[in-house]
């Protein structure tokens, strides 16, 4: 064989000689080479993991030279305008609406940043289900957005490509794809005969194969070329895809493709037999049309079946296999399996079967560029749309296809040029509904609504996982993005039997997720289908009919429009035959799904508004129209009973309904269309027969008596109010909404966005989202319409965020402008629009609120009324439910009852009667039709209204009134008046009752007429009066009789006398108030203000009325209730009276309790602003009084603290490393944002003092270097308090009882964390105060006038004193717990640096560090001086005084060997030790290498306590003198050796003047004598000095530079001063910083005169010779032999000085951080994260959440949280821009300090607009940082079990 010959030999070589043998003219022999060796080498019975064969392939192909460099050559040849980079899920690409023609427009990250969008509005999204990128296809996008590298027409200018290059990938490359299909044939096994793991696996060994594919199509046009010709071209799909004859294993391999075939197509085989015999019959039922059985999926799935048999017994709607299909399926190729013709579309089918994996979907959408490709694809797409769609129903992992299907089908189906090209050539819009129709009868149930026996409808069923997991959706969304284009919707609006099946299509949904009233007992299982409900309404039904809408928009679509109202009609008449509807809604029914009712409203709409049809042409006749109106209405009742809790047994879910229905996503295609269609109705029919209806739907006939007392068959008598209320709101917004009748669509923008802001002030995002999105698009791409931004800033004023210190961040907002308040705000509007009741009453506190701040009105006001745009002329029937006697008998008798205060009305219902009152004087009916009223024959009216216009009928007086009440009312008692009086008896014989209810029976039969349905059982139905509904309590009720009422009143006698019951005044109105005919200033007000508002309405409109308001208020009299006459003015009297009380007791009680809480405040520690200055100084009152008090909090009794029982201070102990985050410069470090930019941390305090300490212990005895620097700088322990004081053994209890609190709190109790019982503050230990020994307080102040000498003696004999071991007690031991609980505060690394640890030396540094970080740390939080004096805010804060004694009382057990006690070494001069030689040990740290702040604390802590005061200033003066010499040694080491000379000269001269000891000259010149003895010290840098100072030292410098160097020292003294003995901190200038601490510090007698002149020399005061101390100082330095020179020099020059702790500087723009940082690998593991963190303290980039960077069981956030803050870390999450603080084992979110350009955060950048730094929110940050409140401030903590 000469294929095994070739096998051995070298591939390249091979590949070489093939190439060349292919390309003579006489290939024949090199291609039966090739075919050869392929044979082999693509050997499908080898496993697919093997990558011999592909390494075969990829040399062949490059035909002998390198893949890599093949590839290179192949791409210069690339010609491809288009990007087409695919992505898939959480992709980050951009979205630009100026630049995207169709909505679905997406680029990737460089194609946008290289295009130019400024200004454009765009936004950043991630990608849900994949997506590519449309640079360069002016299909999609407009081509000025495209980037530079696909803006110039490439194409044109790229060589043509040499035969040759790609003659072996055309020979290959067909077996190459053979070869993969044939794994996927042979790897398929059906899911029903073994595990679906087996698909993962085999794909798992094809993963190279297919990545190698995915290279090729990478490699630009050329190489897609060849792909493309070899996956379409029939011929070599025929030649190759069965197989060679005499290959076994190939054909077996075909037969299992074929049967894998078999069930592709929508009917399975078997079924096609049943089929044909079945095709007989259809002809006769349908006449033409082709029948299709679109039955179960196939056999496949044997459950499919078993499944339904169990829904109702067997009586299953699966059975109903049947769908007749309309004559348009011409094509046979959804029903009928597949066959394929070429490689690609077996490929497409292998995808489907495999259920999409992501690495064929990507190849298959990368080689989309090429135009040729693209279209045999989509096609190929389109006939597999049936299998598709079985497939997903199949699926287990429906989620992921679905992503993966739209991540195919959106490139396809948005480009309008494909869409349509399918469309006419593969009936794709036939193959979408078919499927669709198709996939919704697998999961349909019998209807129940209405008829629940012989119902003959079918809806779907919700709680099928068909459509609880949305799987419909990639079908659904790919018909919607078809719709969007015009051709193609032309086309299917053009189709009728395509719209007729779309209708029995949305018919599935009519009446779907019914809901039945439970009356008994509560549901025990609350469903929560209602999701899947309204997401499939939307979804399936409003989204492709606001599609279709998008396409009727203009007088030539006309017929458009017609066609689908007139299906519409058709569809809801078949609907009412199925569920047996003839004129009553069942009662406690109600489904809030009516897709056909709101197709039919929606296209009526549009008609009318933007086509100019005829609106009666559309509608059918009257007897339908009162069938289409009962649907609608029952929604709007059943919204009323919801909130009247009449469904409270049906569970919130009932609740989640009402509000779903009217929210912002759904309204518009909800509540609008149906408030439409009942409008229409309206319009259109009686109005006496509509609005009798109404309030017989709302159950409140029963009502509308004028008896005081009555009986409701239906409701509870708690329950009428609200109903009365809705039903009368309902008919106020029916009548005055105008948005489908007129407004134009700015005016509706204007009128949402009102409303919406209104309720509640808005951010720019929420707005967007709430406000409906379709008949008013906000992207603003509508030509002529006013876009949202506009609209906005004419509406209302932006509030920028404001910020708290506090730490509630807020969000910049919008809220309404004041003239919108005045003019605008439509409380019918914002009724319509709340989701949650309590949003009303918050628009109205506001409306009151702008009232109030304007002097407009101060009481409680009205909701306003507010004119309303004018009607559009078709819909003017509508007035006349306004002019009609029914709702003015309704008026009349609701104005009477409000007067006579019957039961159950309320303020609301006369507020809206009185709308309606005014909508009717607003609204006439022009045509005055007053003689045509057949009112003679109707005589049930005469003795309420003679006509039907509401103003005669105000006027109109109604004597007598015939009520039907119980026996035990009041009225029964009265007489009946006499009959003598004419007047009763010509009333007599026609006087009616009141009851509406009445009437609705007359509207009955008057409607029985119109109908002429004569026949008897027609007239049976008409009222069912079930008796089932009719609640009997218990005890029978009273009996009915007829009363007659006598009234004389008329609607508007009795405004009049609300007017004055409303005024509580009588003769309120004068007939002054008619005369003002302007009604503008009685625009806002109460109830009186509308009455007059209506009176002068109706009096400037009709002059009878005018004359009638003069006589009624010319004789006017209180109310005459029946029996009640002076109780209720008794009444009135005493509620304004007690009213009044009332209102004085509140004020007095508020007066109290504001002060109450003030004076808490004072004493409370107030968190939440650090600026108010009422600092508890703890530290000063303690030593002044005799004995100090402090209050338990806890037990609330006062009392000193004692040995027994000890109080303690409630602290917070928490690690810092703020300290040593500090660094030299002022400005904080920026942020890394590329490649180039690092930050080096060896710059900072924390780093600076490590080496120092190490350096020291090289060459110095250990415990010496324990004494002479502190710690604490990273990791040191910050104390602070809330100033709250408890008894320790009552804290003790305090944490028992919490322990057992099982509620979750936000801190583990088991580590000692507690919430201070006061203030609520987070702590985790108590500090307990030493009791008060301030009886010899007088002594500790006394100004001293003992010698320097003496002192010093005196602290050195202090010093010696042993330390009294304190007896054991309570407090002893606490105070140990304490030091306990510190040492565990920070970690073990931060504790010991000894060479041994645990040894007393480490703890005794310990100890003192903690007390230098806290003094450090007030500093800072002072701004880093004392200038401001006074006490900080972190001084209120601090508990240093007490923290001292505590530390002190732990130290004294450590006594200083006085032999090595530095104080004496400070203040004597000894002798040499000649022992020194010989021994061993290591020297001693010289003094001038020691930290003189540790040293005053040593000092401080290890004498008896409390000391004296002259003591302290004693130690504070020698220390002083150490710190000065250690300034000039640092000092003379920075000069140049010729200066250096000079100043030794210089100063040498002064030594012997008097006062030489206090002058620098003298001691410098002295100190550079001694230093220069060793050679080494200045030798080191003299090369270096000379550069850095060109400046020359003058004694001016040189007094700044030693001032400086000796500040921080005198700055900790004077804190410490201020803690121990409560001296004041003054304040001063900074430049007087220095002289004012000497005063306050004893060095200075006074203040010197001009204050700056102060030498830092002159507070110098020396115990003995000074030339001879600095003597011995400096020798310790020069004697020191194994040291190196550079070393003692880097001892030498310590800088004290240190900038305030910054976090690192952000950039402005959030893009840079993300761009840079989302996809960087992480420097640990090596890969990208995928929650990617910044350390805002350090730069660090560590993986959130990443298992990749775990060390024992610790994430890399909480481990670089220990490393770099001890605890605490601060990062920014880069995906969701926000920043989260980890704090020991919790963390929290802190927010975002990226806002964008409406000052909002964009958390987890779900908007994607572009951010940008708020610099006050970053400070605030910061600020928590520094002061460590971290815990105070942020509430929501939560535990990260290391997680993070």
């Amino acid at each position: 064989m000469m294929a095994a010959s070739l096998l051995r030999r070298d591939k390249k070589a091979t590949a070489a000689h093939l190439k060349a043998d292919l390309n003579r003219t006489d290939n024949s022999s090199g291609v039966r080479q090739l075919q050869e060796l392929l044979d082999a080498v693509l050997n499908i019975e080898k496993p697919a993991a093997d990558t011999e064969a592909l390494d075969w392939c990829k040399c062949l192909i490059a035909g002998g030279e390198g893949f890599e460099e093949f590839c290179k050559t192949v791409r210069s040849y690339d010609n491809a305008t288009l990007c087409g980079l695919v992505w898939t899920a959480n992709f980050v690409a951009y979205r630009c609406r100026t630049c995207g023609i169709s909505p679905c427009m997406s680029l990737c990250a460089e194609c946008f940043n290289n295009g130019d969008h400024t200004g454009h509005d765009f936004n950043m999204f991630r990608s849900q289900a994949g997506g590519a990128c449309d640079c360069g296809d002016s299909n999609v996008m407009r081509e000025s957005g495209f980037c530079r590298r696909h803006r110039l027409r490439t194409g044109e200018n790229v060589p043509s490509i040499p035969r040759d290059l790609l003659l072996m990938s055309e020979m290959i490359l067909p077996r190459f794809i053979l070869c993969i299909i044939q794994y996927l044939r042979d790897g398929y096994i059906e899911p029903d005969s073994s595990t679906e793991r087996d698909l993962q696996k085999v794909l798992q060994q094809l993963e190279p194969q297919i990545s190698f594919l995915e290279e090729l199509t990478k490699m630009g046009g050329a190489m897609r070329t060849v792909l493309t010709k070899i996956l379409t071209n029939q011929q070599t799909y025929k030649e190759l895809s069965m197989g060679q004859e005499e290959n076994l294993y190939a054909k077996k391999n075909y037969e299992k493709y074929l049967s894998a075939l078999k069930n592709s197509g929508l009917v399975s085989v078997e079924e096609k037999t049943q089929g044909a015999t079945a095709d007989v019959s259809a002809g006769a039922e349908g006449g033409a049309g082709a029948m299709a059985l679109l039955g179960t999926p196939g056999p496949g799935s044997p459950n499919e079946s078993s499944k339904e048999e169990d829904q109702d017994g067997g009586q299953s709607v699966g059975q109903r296999k049947r769908v007749k299909l309309s004559s348009s399926t011409k094509d046979p190729c959804i029903i009928e399996s597949l066959k394929h013709k070429c490689f690609l579309e077996e490929l497409l089918f292998w995808t489907i079967k495999y259920e999409f994996p992501q690495k064929m979907v990507t190849f298959l959408l990368n080689m989309l560029p090429d135009q040729d490709y693209k279209i045999t694809f989509t096609k190929t797409f389109v006939q597999h749309y049936a299998f598709i769609m079985k497939t997903l129903m199949k699926s287990h992992e429906s989620d992921t296809m679905s992503n993966r299907i739209v991540h195919i089908s959106v490139q396809l189906f948005s480009n309008e040029e494909l869409a349509r090209h399918m469309t006419e050539e593969c009936q794709l819009l036939d193959i979408m509904v078919t499927v669709l129709l198709y996939m919704m009868e697998s999961c349909l149930i019998k209807s129940e609504l209405q008829d629940e026996e012989n119902s003959r409808h079918v809806v779907v069923n919700c709680s099928e996982a068909l459509l609880k997991n949305n799987t419909y959706w990639p079908l659904v969304s790919d018909f919607i993005n078809i719709l969007s284009h015009r051709s193609v919707a032309k086309k299917f609006l053009e189709d009728h039997s395509l719209l007729m099946l779309w209708m029995s299509f949305v018919s599935f949904f009519q009446g779907m997720n019914l809901n039945k009233r439970e009356l008994n007992e509560h549901v025990e299982f609350e469903s929560q289908t209602y999701y899947a409900a309204f997401a499939a309404e939307l979804e399936a039904c409003a989204q492709p009919m606001w599609g279709l809408l998008t396409h009727c928009k203009v007088k030539e679509t006309q017929e458009y429009t017609k066609t689908v109202v007139r299906y519409c009609l058709e569809t809801l008449q078949i609907w009412f035959d199925a569920i047996g509807f003839i004129d009553e809604p069942a009662p406690n029914q109600v489904t809030f799904h009516l897709p056909l009712h709101r197709y039919y409203a929606m296209f009526l709409s549009k008609a009318v508004k933007c086509q100019g049809l005829d609106l009666d042409s559309l509608l059918p006749d009257q007897e339908m129209l009162m069938k289409i109106m009962v649907h609608p209405l029952q929604i709007q009742a059943s919204l009323s009973e919801i909130h009247s809790n009449m469904w409270v047994r049906n569970g919130l879910q009932i609740k989640g309904q009402a509000m779903t229905y009217v929210q912002s996503h759904f309204c518009n295609s909800m509540i609008d269309p149906d408030i439409y269609l009942l409008q229409v109705c309206a319009s259109r029919l009686d109005p006496d027969y509509f609005i009798s209806s109404v309030f017989e739907r709302f159950k409140v006939v029963d009502l509308l008596t004028m008896a005081s007392q009555h009986q409701n068959a239906v409701l509870d008598s708690e329950q009428e109010r609200p109903m009365l209320e809705g039903a009368l709101t309902f008919l106020v917004i029916l009548t005055s909404l105008r948005i489908h009748l007129g407004m134009t669509d700015d005016e509706i923008l204007r009128a949402e966005m009102v409303s919406q802001l209104c309720m509640n002030d808005r951010t720019h995002s929420a707005l967007l989202d709430l406000i409906p999105e379709n008949p008013n698009p906000k992207s603003g791409i509508v030509p002529g319409s006013c876009s949202f931004e506009d609209m906005l800033s004419a509406v209302a004023d932006f509030k920028a965020p404001v910020f708290e210190p506090g730490g509630s961040m807020q969000q910049g907002m919008y809220t309404p402008k004041a003239e919108v308040w005045e003019k605008e705000f439509d409380p019918i509007m914002v009724v319509l629009r709340t989701v949650y009741r309590r949003d009303v009453q918050s628009a109205m506190d506001r409306y009151s609120a702008f009232l109030k701040q304007f002097g407009i009105h101060t009481g409680n006001p009205w909701p306003p009324y507010k004119e309303r745009t004018p009607l559009h002329p078709c819909y003017k029937g509508l007035i006349r439910l306004l002019h009609c006697k029914t709702l003015h008998i309704v008026i009349f008798t609701l104005l009477y009852k409000i007067w006579m205060d019957h039961q159950n009305m309320s303020e609301h219902v006369l507020c809206m009667v009185l709308y309606l009152i005014e909508l009717g004087l607003d609204n006439q009916v022009q045509d005055n039709k007053e003689d045509e009223e057949p009112c003679i024959e109707e005589h049930c009216h005469d003795s309420w209204f003679p006509g039907t216009n509401l103003l005669s009928n105000l006027h109109h007086v109604i004597n007598f009134v015939r009520v039907r009440v119980p026996e035990t009312a009041p009225e029964v008692k009265r007489e009946a008046p006499p009959s003598t009086s004419t007047e009763a008896s010509s009333y007599g014989q026609n006087l009616r009752e009141a009851q509406v209810f009445s009437l609705v029976a007359e509207r009955r039969r008057k409607f029985q007429e119109i109908i002429n349905r004569s026949n008897t059982e027609a007239t049976q139905v008409v009222r069912p009066k079930s008796s089932s509904t009719r609640w009997v309590p218990p005890g029978t009720p009273p009996q009915l009789v007829t009363e007659i009422l006598e009234i004389r009143e008329s609607m508007l006698s009795l405004l009049i006398k609300l007017h004055q019951k409303l005024s509580s005044k009588q003769n309120s109105l004068t007939a002054t108030v008619l005369e003002d005919m302007d009604t503008s200033h009685h625009a806002h007000g109460d109830g009186i203000t509308a009455i007059e508002r209506i009176l002068i309405k109706a009096a400037a409109r009709s002059c009878q009325i005018k004359r009638s308001v003069q006589d009624i208020c010319g004789k006017v009299c209180p109310p005459v209730p029946p029996k009640k006459n002076s109780p209720t003015d008794k009444k009135a009297m005493d509620k304004e009276e007690r009213r009044q009380r009332a209102r004085e007791r509140q004020q007095k009680l508020l007066a109290e309790f504001a002060s109450r809480q003030k004076s808490f405040m004072e004493t409370a520690m107030d968190v939440e602003s650090p600026e108010t200055e009422a600092a508890m100084d703890l530290g000063a009152s303690e030593v002044m009084e005799s004995e100090v008090l402090y209050d338990c909090v806890i037990c609330g009794q006062s009392g000193p603290s004692t040995e027994d029982r000890p109080i303690g201070l409630v602290v917070l102990l928490q690690a810092s490393s703020v300290l040593g985050h500090r660094c030299k410069s002022k400005e904080p470090k920026n942020l890394p944002t590329s490649d180039e930019e690092h930050i080096y941390p060896a710059d900072t305090c924390g780093a600076a003092h490590d080496v120092r300490l190490t350096l020291m212990q090289r060459f110095f005895k250990d415990s010496s270097c324990l004494q002479s620097v502190s710690i604490g700088w990273d990791g040191g322990v910050y104390v602070q308090t809330c100033g709250h004081t408890l008894h320790i053994d009552c804290h003790k209890s305090y944490m028992e009882s919490l322990r057992n609190d099982q509620v979750l709190q936000g801190f583990s109790v088991d580590k000692g964390e507690f919430t201070c019982p006061l203030c609520r503050q987070f702590a985790n230990s108590v500090l307990p105060c030493r009791p008060g020994r301030g009886t010899e307080a007088g002594a500790w102040h006394v100004p001293t006038n003992k010698k320097i000498c003496v002192l010093v003696k005196e602290v050195e004999d202090l010093q010696e004193k042993l330390a009294l071991f304190p007896t054991e007690s309570n407090l002893s031991k606490e105070m140990e717990l304490v030091i306990k609980d510190i040492k565990n505060t920070t970690q073990k690394k931060y504790m010991d640096y000894g060479r041994n640890p645990g040894s007393p030396d480490n703890d005794f540094l310990f100890m003192y560090s903690v007390a230098r970080t806290n003094l450090e740390l007030e500093l800072v939080h002072r701004g880093g001086n004392l200038c401001s004096g006074g006490a900080s805010a972190a001084a209120k804060r601090s508990c240093l005084n007490q923290l001292f004694h505590v530390l002190a009382m732990h130290m004294r057990l450590y006594s200083i060997d006085s032999a090595y006690n530095p104080w004496t070494k400070l203040t004597q001069v000894t002798q040499n030790r000649e022992a020194d030689g010989f021994d061993e040990e290591r020297p001693e740290v010289p003094m001038l290498f020691r930290d003189v702040p540790s040293l005053l604390i040593i000092f401080v802590l290890t004498m008896p306590q409390p000391l004296r005061k002259e003591h302290f200033t004693c130690v504070v003066k020698m220390l002083y003198n150490l710190q000065f010499t250690q300034a000039l040694a640092a000092l003379s080491t920075r000069f140049s050796s010729e200066e250096r000379q000079a100043w030794s000269t210089s100063g040498a001269l002064k030594k012997n003047a008097p006062n030489c000891e206090k002058s620098f000259e003298a001691l410098l010149s002295h100190v550079i004598g001694e230093l220069s003895k060793d050679k080494g010290v200045y030798k080191v840098n003299a090369e270096e000095t000379t550069v850095l100072s060109s400046s020359v030292w003058s004694p001016q410098s040189i007094e700044f530079s030693l001032q400086q160097f000796c500040l921080p020292f005198l700055r900790l003294s004077c804190l410490l001063q201020h803690h121990l003995y409560g001296d004041n901190l003054t304040g001063c200038l900074e430049e007087e910083e220095f002289s004012s601490m000497a005063v306050c510090l004893g060095l200075l007698p006074s203040p010197p005169q001009p204050s700056n002149t102060v030498h830092s020399a002159s507070c110098l005061e020396w115990a003995v010779n000074a030339f001879d101390l600095v003597t011995q100082w400096c020798a310790e330095v020069t004697e020191l032999s194994q040291m190196h020179a550079e070393q003692s020099l880097s001892l030498l020059v310590q800088d004290p000085q240190w900038a305030a702790p910054r976090l690192l500087q952000l950039p402005d723009n959030y893009n840079i951080i993300f761009q840079y940082y989302h996809r960087k690998a992480c420097t640990a593991c090596k890969k990208v994260p995928k929650d990617p963190a910044l350390c805002l303290v350090c730069g660090a980039f560590v993986c959130l959440k990443g298992v990749c960077c775990k060390q024992q069981g610790i994430c890399e956030c909480v481990l670089h949280s220990q490393h770099c803050g001890a605890a605490t870390g601060i990062f920014l999450l880069i995906n969701a821009s926000v920043i989260i603080i980890i704090r020991g084992h919790r963390f929290c979110l802190w927010g975002s300090v990226y806002l964008d350009a409406h000052g909002e955060e964009d958390r987890d950048l779900r908007r994607g607009k572009p951010l940008f730094l708020c610099e006050e929110r970053y400070r605030v940050l910061e600020q928590q940082w520094v002061s460590h409140t971290f815990d105070h401030i942020n509430k929501r903590w939560g535990p990260h079990y290391n997680g993070l």
